[in-house]
């Protein structure tokens, strides 16, 4: 379990699927920069959250994102080793009536902190799409530099979309 100013960032459980259908799946705007698909039904979100927590039974980085206030779920922080002490997001989401409060920063930042002092990272990678402005300026924030983009294509939709990658040393 990982702790900020307001969240806590911790294995799922199956009672989740409720507050994540409510406060991140069944919304567009959470799908915009993503690879997944809104959640049309109570059944569908069941199903997705035995997945998340089997994804975070099998990586140890990967967790679901909790508000302090409310104790709700409301997203998700995923990283995995790519190479020995090189890290990079499998995805970072939070509902959109949780955005805008500096949670993104909170998650960056502890995890940032977490992998290097804890874990003994060296590197870690993020990245988002080129039109997720609000991404950017938080990874500024936080410290990443860009590194470079890919050209990618949506397999939900078939658009073409810019993954820009930045960095962070952690040594």
């Amino acid at each position: 379990m990982l702790e900020t100013k307001d969240l806590i960032l911790d294995k799922g459980n199956y009672e989740d699927w409720k507050d994540l259908y409510h406060n991140i799946w069944i919304h567009n705007e959470s799908t915009k920069y993503m690879l997944w698909k809104v959640v049309t039904s109570e059944e569908e979100a069941m199903e997705r959250q035995k997945k998340a927590i089997a994804n975070q039974e099998q990586y140890p980085y990967c967790w679901t994102v909790y508000e302090k206030k409310t104790g709700q779920a409301i997203g998700w922080a995923n990283f995995y080793e790519i190479e020995e002490g090189i890290f990079e997001d499998g995805g970072i989401a939070i509902g959109p009536s949780f955005t805008g409060k500096g949670y993104g920063k909170q998650i960056v930042n502890t995890v940032t902190d977490f992998l290097r002092d804890d874990v003994g990272a060296k590197k870690l990678i993020l990245g988002y799409r080129h039109k997720n402005i609000a991404c950017k300026k938080m990874l500024e924030a936080c410290g990443f530099v860009y590194t470079h983009s890919v050209d990618k294509v949506d397999p939900r939709d078939g658009q073409a979309y810019v993954i820009e990658y930045t960095v962070k040393e952690l040594c």
